[in-house]
């Protein structure tokens, strides 16, 4: 073995000196600041794919012989601390690249690399690399290099005595860090569970990755005893870790995706298409009928606004466009939020049912990595950072899920004190939601704040609120069913396979070239808003203020404006525009008008009233509120029981009519406690206990 490993370092000798030489010499002067070497495993194999094919199979005696040749090349002397550099190989072939779910005993003992999603690591832990054992009989001492399979003696070898004692003052340790890995969520899509895998890391790699974090890692699959650290070990089965050789952080987010020369041609060739928005829009869930608003805020939303702009006092402006979209049941919402998350290169979807705040946010959990203490592990939100996570059944959510959410969808980020842990995870991820109404349908008459389980904090924090009503039209209705019937006949021949050319219906833009094209818009372009653009958004929130002032109620707040800019950067951005237009302000501002008529449009007043979304409820129903409320407390002056009837006579000169106060009142009793019932046909305003 000795004269074998000798000859593969000389060949290590003449690679490094040929092939890393630079990389070398900076190692040597920056020892022990640098300890590692990165070595590309495509370098070696252009220098021999003898030696590269056997690092594959043989990493421990191929990176031991690597890390003697560079030891090698240095003058140890010249270092106050012992030499021990480390060589990491990276770029691996793209067989020596498994699913996590396809590791095993295959690949035991082999090099391999996973690009995963690391999930949870726990705290840095030290680990004997050279035992110090003294024997107490003979003082005789022992010195043990700790590698794979070391056995560590029981006796002393020179007075052969049991009870040899570990001097931990002279023995060397090195930091160990364990971590899990899950597979990326664009490789679990059809319903699979993600796999994991248990990955150690040492020395310098330690703290180099956190939970939430891409990242590519290059590693010896190794196997012990399964459940050893629970003391339950078998002898014939296994668990299997990555011994981590090389980490490599992968950005790799929403524009995530492989484009070539030709692609790239086709998407600068599209962009020039004057039809370029109605092709798009056209493409999105193009076996759902109708919906072109609705279909076009989504679009906007895969593109995003103008990512990583900051304020002069450090502060980060989101990027992302959160949607809402609300309505009756059996409206398609479900299948338009599955296809944008099927379209979306980095997308996670969630149930509303079945959802946690821990597990949409971070979990703290018993740390079976290490000695069974407390670690964080990412939830969905954290997981899906740089991408698209998509809700549905948003309105079953319980409040103290739904709390969890204020902080993603406006600072995007997640701070979690679980567990005696405080930590700060990023979670820049484009929110799209759907909700069904809490009685079934969605009344036009009533408001959302009523109708669903969504409170106002959150639903303000959307960009965009759609309502999608189910609405008796026979010509909307005989079409729509022409256009489902239609599809089921298609989808029938193309499994019978008797569909022709002309019958296949096709989306004018194919999904795989707009996932494409989205991903181009989102790595190339940035656009910047122009003065014309400014100007049409400022005259329009302007416009809408003006409006309110002269009718009493606040019809838009400065949130929008932030929200308007996102969707005109978007609108740019669909035609690979590096300047924010006029045509894209007015696009913003014709989404806001849209949801603005539908979704905060006071019924009673026909006027437009944000407070509806902010407050849940408009202005002018919260004025009723507050004259019934003061009517009573004036009738108290007066009566120690004020009858009912005597508030709706007093109302009626507010102009109440005596359904609409007798409503209120038992709002005030059943909903808001603000009012009493010590007697029937009775009320008291209920009084703070003052203590």
């Amino acid at each position: 073995m000795a004269e074998d490993i000798s000859l593969i370092v000389d060949e290590f000798e003449k690679f490094f000196d040929t092939f890393c030489k630079e990389d070398v010499e900076k190692l040597l002067d920056r020892y022990p600041e640098k300890r590692s070497l990165d070595v590309s495993y495509t370098q070696l194999s252009k220098y021999s794919s003898k030696i590269a094919d056997n690092l594959l199979n043989k990493p421990d005696l191929f990176i031991k012989a690597a890390i003697e040749a560079l030891k090698g090349m240095a003058m140890p002397s010249q270092y106050e601390v012992p030499f021990e550099p480390h060589v990491r190989f990276f770029e691996l072939p793209e067989q020596s690249r498994p699913l996590i779910q396809d590791i095993g005993a295959d690949h035991v003992g082999k090099l391999i690399c996973i690009d995963c999603l690391i999930t949870k690591r726990t705290e840095i832990r030290p680990k004997v690399k050279m035992m110090v054992l003294r024997c107490p009989y003979c003082e005789h001492i022992e010195k043990i290099l700790i590698e794979k399979n070391t056995v560590i003696p029981e006796a002393c070898s020179s007075c052969k005595r049991k009870g040899l004692q570990h001097d931990e003052e002279e023995s060397r340790f090195v930091n160990l860090q364990k971590a899990e890995a899950q597979e990326p969520l664009e490789r679990t899509r059809g319903g699979a569970p993600a796999s994991h895998i248990e990955v150690w890391l040492e020395d310098d790699l330690v703290n180099t990755i956190s939970p939430g974090q891409r990242v590519e890692i290059t590693g010896v699959l190794r196997i012990r005893p399964f459940n050893e650290s629970k003391g339950q070990a078998s002898r014939t089965v296994y668990s299997k870790f990555l011994d981590a050789v090389h980490l490599k952080r992968v950005e790799k987010e929403f524009e995530e995706v492989d484009i070539n020369k030709e692609d790239e041609e086709e998407i600068l060739t599209l962009s020039k298409d004057p039809s370029i928005y109605q092709k798009i829009v056209g493409s999105i869930a193009p076996s759902i009928y109708g919906h072109d608003e609705v279909k076009e805020a989504l679009a906007l939303q895969l593109f995003g606004g103008t990512p990583n702009k900051m304020l002069s006092d450090g502060g980060r402006i989101r990027s992302d466009i959160h949607v809402l979209l609300i309505g009756d049941p059996g409206v398609s919402k479900t299948r338009m939020l599955q296809y944008i998350t099927n379209l979306a290169p980095k997308s996670i979807y969630v149930s509303g049912k079945a959802v946690t705040s821990a597990g949409l946010t971070a979990s703290a959990e018993k740390d079976e990595l290490g000695d069974g203490g407390w670690t964080l592990k990412a939830g969905a939100l954290v997981l899906a950072s740089g991408g698209l996570a998509g809700i549905d059944e948003f309105d079953k959510i319980k409040d103290e899920e739904l709390a969890a959410m204020h902080e993603v969808m406006e600072s995007q980020s997640i701070s979690v004190a679980k567990a005696g842990i405080v930590a700060k995870f990023n979670a820049k991820t484009s929110i799209l939601a759907a909700a069904n109404p809490k009685y079934g349908r969605f009344d036009p008459n009533r408001y959302p704040a009523e109708q669903f389980d969504i409170p106002p904090t959150i639903l303000s924090r959307f960009d965009l609120i759609f309502p999608i009503k189910d609405i008796l039209d026979e010509e909307k209705d005989r079409k729509l069913a022409d256009f489902i019937l239609n599809q089921h006949t298609i989808a029938g021949k193309r499994v019978e396979k008797t569909i022709s050319e002309e019958e296949e219906i096709r989306p004018p833009i194919d999904a795989t070239l707009l996932r494409k094209y989205i991903a181009y818009s989102r790595t190339r372009v940035n656009p910047i808003l122009t003065s014309e653009a400014n100007e049409k958004i400022k005259e329009y929130y302007v416009e809408l203020r003006r409006i309110g002032a002269s009718q009493g109620a606040v019809p838009i707040t400065p949130r929008y404006i932030e929200g308007m800019v996102r969707l005109a950067e978007a609108s740019a951005k669909v035609r690979l525009s590096r300047r924010v237009e006029l045509c894209d302000a007015e696009r913003a501002t014709k989404l806001m008008d849209f949801m603005l008529k539908s979704i905060t449009m006071d019924k009673g007043l026909g006027r437009i009233d944000i407070d509806i979304i902010t407050t849940g409820q408009p202005k002018s129903k919260a004025d009723r509120i507050r004259n019934v409320l003061d009517i009573v407390k004036d009738l108290e002056k007066e009566y120690d029981l004020v009858e009912v009837e005597k508030v709706v006579e007093e109302a009626k000169k507010y102009g109440l009519d005596e359904t609409t106060t007798r409503r209120i009142i038992e709002e005030m009793l059943r909903k808001t406690g603000e009012l009493y019932e010590p007697k029937h046909g009775h009320v008291k305003v209920v009084r703070p206990k003052v203590e």
